[in-house]
Formats: structure tokens, C-alpha cells, sequence
């Protein structure tokens, strides 16, 4: 839809006039700024070049508003122009404009309310990144909802996102988690032997234990320790690798890339490592420094409240340095700007890693989103352990219980710096309480609208889903629709707020807001739940049908497109 574009030519081409004729002391016409107004009583757009030319014109910005509005283009889009404030142009557009959304949002299809962007716009956007020595829990389900709808958010707005999960699968927790399946299995087998240090205690250990069982008896016990570590430690590890896999996937949550922390540290074919470069290169700008025979990082030159050790004095690198070298990594792959979704106990990593991004003179290339955390509960009381294990709810059984829409809109209700309180029966309800039903309702009562007004050939087949609900629609709706009968107030409500969704998308896409998404959704789906009790769509004239049989046709689209953002399914029957 071009309504945006075609008012700020018609505001450039005032500016334009008002020069030549001597009203705007400019020496060019500026392009319009143009936005909505908080208000729509004050219109549909507000220009506010005069707020911004006063100083450059040296005039009053009242003034330099009526030299706009008095030098305006007549055009079919717009039906009055009036001066606000200190200066906002306010335009209200005609009914002609607001019906051409629905040709718009039907010719557009998905693609409708996506924005291009032209100059440095690849980001990475890395999230969930679990150590994999055990299951998801709650937390790391919202890292996931947040992480994938702020990348559809962001790609709907024109971004390139790139989506990656960091497995950190290098350090001692790897051996921790591999002498915990020893402990295990031992203890199965009947051995009286005690959990060690820093176990992971979990009854999934315990599962992982009984598979080896199964799989190989009783041949690790006179094994070689060593060797068997190594084997229980990389056969957990890909045991909880997949598990991660298989539940992400059920989320509709994909990966460009997982990255193994463990290859950081590989060595290549001149025997150097990521780490290695990663170090040669902030060394080379002046950064690193030795004391007490350990390796030292100037984070302090960039902000950070004290230096930061890379590598100790026994040589061992810390968790740092592998954050380090992962970083450095990515802006190797060329990326124009990193995005790292973290848990919010993770605040004081922040200025560290701002700092490394700085020291290789990529200033403000690194974005951390922080995630609050998620509370559970039922009817109204706290949940903390589960009912199948005893031990903490799981990210799976959330799932299982509530379903993954529901998961997700419960997870994305909220602001990344805002508490969830998630209650699991309030999420289950099937009725308009619920906000995620209550917009796919709307959803597939367009749906069952569409169907009834089509054949019964056509009906049987949409049903019986032998054809989508857009070939339905093209064959129910004459492509030479009359829109022009489209006036009611919830008709006209209806397509206002479909215009905005492009500015919306951006706007949640800029802010890293993707939880808006569930309010334009809620807010749309009002709409139409409004029109339907004012405006009989069946059983009118055949003109004033189909007329509004394209209307809602296109507040379907538009409800697929915003429920798609979130990662939320469109159902065309509930």
C-alpha cells in the first residue's frame, strides 16, 4: 500500500510550491516526516516538517504549517488537512483511501505490512543457548518465544536476521554432567556409590543411566574411568542435544545455526584456534596485558568496572574467553549487528562484552535483550515442582499441558523486561478470557463465513481442506468487487486499523517489541468482532456481500500475518 508514500510526496511537492512562491524560505523542499497521531480523532497522519524546519526557515512553526497546507495538491487520498498544536498538519483521509486497503492487503497477500531496508541491516540474533546437560525449563521457553518472534518481527520489517543457539558444550560442566551419569549408572547396577560434587541430580540423569544399561549391561564397570566418562559424557550430551532439537522443532522454533562452543577451540590448518585469533586480534589494537602470570583484557578502557582475566595463571581459559572468541567469531562472518537474548541474572556480563565488541573497533555492535523471568501458576497458586518427576516444571510440559500457541502468547504478553505470570488454566480456557483464542476465533469465524458463502462443491472441499482458504476466497469474492459501499463506522474501524500495520511492524521491529504483536492482534480482532454484531456479511444485497465478504477476506489475511509473527497458528476451524 502506497497511502504513506503518496502523502509525503504530496507534502514534498507543497514545500516545493510554498518555496517557488517565496511563503518557505528554504532553499529545497526536505522529505516529509510523516506520523500517526496518538489521537485519531487528529487524523490519520500528522506531518510534522514544520516542528522541524522552524530554526532552517526561521520562521514560526504555525506558519510554516499553513504555507503547507495552503500550497497542498488537491488528491483523492485526502478529505481535510487542519493545523494543530505548534504546528502538526493533520490529514484525514477519504473513504476512497481507507477501502483501498482491502484491494491492498488481498493483492499482497502475506507480503502485506513488510517494509524494505536499504544500507547495514544483518543481524544476528543469537537465544535460548542451554547448556545441554539437562532439560529446558520454563525460562529458556521464553528466551525461545522471544527470540523467534523478534526475528519474524524483524525480517517482516526488512531486516536480513540470521537466528543461532549457542551450545555451551565445553568446560567442566560437560565432565560434572558425565561423572553424574557414572554415579548413575553405578547405583543402578547396585553399587553403593555417593553423587559427586556439582552433580546434576535430576531423575532424567537417572533415565540417561538406564538407556546405557540397556544399551551395553554392566561393561563399563571395571572400565577405565577415564574412558568411561568420555563415553557417558558425549552419549548424554547427545542425548540432551536431541532432546533440545525435538522440542524447539515441536515450538516451530528453527535454527540457522547451532554453534558448539566446542569448536572455539579447534585447531586449524595453522594450527590456531577461534580463541587465538579472537585474542591476536584485540592484543594487536593494544588490550590485552600480563600479570600474575595470568592474561589480562583493558575492559576498564571501555567502561567495564575492572579488567577481566582471559586466561589464568595454570593456563586454563575462562567461561569470558569463550564469549569472547564466540563474538569475535560472528562479526567474522559479517554480520552488521548482534543481538544476544540473555536470562536477567545475566545483567552483569553486559558492560564485558560491550567492551570486547569495542576493543576490535566495533562500537555498539552488540544488543542484549534481558528476560525477566516467568512465574507459573494454577488457578491463581504458585507451581514449582512437577508432577511427573518432582522436580522443576519442565519447557515440555508446559507444552504438553497448554499447547504450543497458547505457550507462546503467554510467553510474548509481556515486555523482555517484564515478569510473566503464567497460569496454566487461564492459558488452557477456551473462551474469549483467553486473548490467543479469542483472536483465532475471529480467525476461523471469518473462515466458516467464507465457506458458507460459497457453493456447496466448494464448501465441501474447503472443509475437507482440498483448497486454502485464499483459493476459496478468490472464487467466492469477484475480483471486481465494488468497495465503494464499505462505509459503516466498523467497516471503516476495520480498515484504519489494517493501514497500520506497516508503521506497527516497524515500530516493534526498531524497539525490539514484538509482544505489540499481541496487542494489534487483540485490537483487530475486537474490530471485527464488533463489525460482526453491527453488519450482516450474508443474506444482504449481493453487491454490499461480497463487498464485505473482500473486507473480511483481508482481515483474515492481515490476522494470519500478525498470529505468524508470534509463531502462532491461523486455525480455519476451532
Amino acid at each position: 500500500m502506497q497511502i504513506r508514500e503518496e502523502l509525503e510526496k504530496l507534502v514534498k511537492a507543497a514545500c516545493a510550491a510554498a518555496i517557488e512562491e517565496g511563503s518557505l524560505k528554504l532553499e529545497e523542499a526536505p522529505e516529509a516526516s510523516l506520523e500517526r497521531p496518538r489521537d485519531e480523532a487528529n487524523g490519520d497522519w500528522a506531518c510534522t516538517d514544520a516542528l522541524r524546519l522552524a530554526r532552517q526557515a526561521s520562521a514560526n512553526p504555525r506558519e510554516i504549517a499553513q504555507a503547507i497546507a495552503d500550497h497542498l495538491p488537491e488528491s483523492p487520498l485526502v478529505s481535510s488537512v487542519e493545523i494543530a498544536g505548534p504546528g502538526f498538519v493533520n490529514f484525514k483521509l477519504t473513504t476512497t483511501a481507507h477501502q483501498s486497503v482491502v484491494r491492498a492487503v488481498r493483492e499482497e497477500g502475506r507480503d502485506f505490512g513488510k517494509s524494505t531496508m536499504e544500507g547495514p541491516n544483518y543481524v544476528d540474533i543469537e537465544y535460548v543457548s542451554a547448556n545441554p546437560t539437562g532439560p529446558f525449563h520454563v525460562g529458556h521457553g521464553r528466551w525461545a518465544a522471544l527470540g523467534d518472534a523478534t526475528s519474524r518481527v524483524m525480517r517482516h520489517a526488512g531486516y536480513r536476521v540470521h537466528e543461532e543457539n549457542y551450545i555451551n558444550d565445553h568446560g567442566s560442566q560437560m565432565d560434572n554432567f558425565g561423572n553424574s551419569v557414572v554415579a548413575r549408572y553405578l547405583q543402578e547396577l547396585g553399587y553403593d556409590v555417593p553423587l559427586p560434587e556439582n552433580c546434576y541430580a535430576g531423575s532424567y540423569v537417572i533415565d540417561i543411566a538406564k538407556q546405557i544399561i540397556a544399551e551395553d549391561g554392566d561393561k563399563w564397570v571395571d572400565a577405565d574411568e577415564g574412558e568411561r566418562l568420555v563415553n557417558f559424557r558425549e552419549r548424554a550430551y547427545a542425548y540432551e542435544l536431541a532432546e533440545q532439537h525435538r522440542i524447539c522443532d515441536e515450538f516451530g522454533t528453527t535454527f540457522d545455526v547451532w554453534f558448539s562452543e566446542r569448536t572455539l577451540y579447534e585447531l586449524d590448518e595453522n594450527g590456531k584456534s577461534q580463541v587465538d585469533k579472537a585474542l591476536e586480534a584485540m592484543d594487536e589494537r593494544g588490550y590485552l596485558y600480563s600479570k600474575d602470570g595470568a592474561l589480562w583484557f583493558r575492559s576498564t578502557d571501555f567502561g567495564d568496572d575492572k579488567d577481566r582475566v582471559l586466561r589464568k595463571g595454570n593456563g586454563e581459559y575462562t567461561y569470558f574467553t569463550s564469549d569472547v572468541a564466540y563474538h569475535y567469531d560472528k562479526m567474522q562472518r559479517g554480520f552488521d549487528h548482534l543481538i544476544d537474548i540473555w536470562g536477567a541474572d545475566h545483567h552483569g556480563y553486559i558492560a564485558r562484552c560491550e567492551a570486547m565488541l569495542a576493543a576490535w573497533g566495533y562500537p555498539g555492535a552488540l544488543e542484549v535483550m534481558l528476560g525477566q523471568l516467568v512465574n507459573l501458576f494454577r488457578n491463581g497458586k504458585p507451581v514449582r515442582m512437577s508432577k511427573r518427576t518432582g522436580e522443576m516444571v519442565t519447557f515440555e510440559e508446559v507444552i504438553d499441558e497448554v499447547g504450543v500457541d497458547a505457550t507462546r502468547w503467554m510467553m510474548l504478553s509481556r515486555g523482555a523486561d517484564q515478569t510473566i505470570d503464567f497460569d496454566i488454566e487461564v492459558a488452557k480456557k477456551k473462551d474469549a478470557s483467553n486473548p490467543v483464542y479469542y483472536v483465532q476465533y475471529a480467525h476461523a469465524r471469518i473462515c466458516s463465513i467464507l465457506r458458507n458463502a460459497a457453493s456447496e462443491e466448494l464448501h465441501a472441499k474447503a472443509t475437507g481442506g482440498e483448497i486454502s482458504m485464499d483459493e476459496l476466497a478468490s472464487q467466492v469474492i469477484p475480483a471486481d468487487v465494488d468497495l465503494s459501499l464499505l462505509v459503516d463506522p466498523s467497516e471503516i474501524a476495520l480498515m484504519r486499523k489494517m493501514e497500520t500495520l506497516q508503521e506497527f511492524v516497524a515500530l516493534a521491529a526498531r524497539d525490539r517489541a514484538a509482544f505489540r504483536m499481541t496487542h494489534f492482534s487483540q485490537e483487530m480482532a475486537g474490530l471485527f468482532h464488533s463489525f460482526y454484531t453491527n453488519c450482516h456479511v450474508l443474506g444482504e444485497d449481493e453487491a454490499l456481500q461480497d463487498a464485505r465478504l473482500a473486507l473480511i477476506d483481508s482481515v483474515r489475511i492481515v490476522l494470519e500475518i500478525t498470529l505468524g509473527l508470534l509463531g502462532i497458528s491461523a486455525p480455519v476451524k476451532m
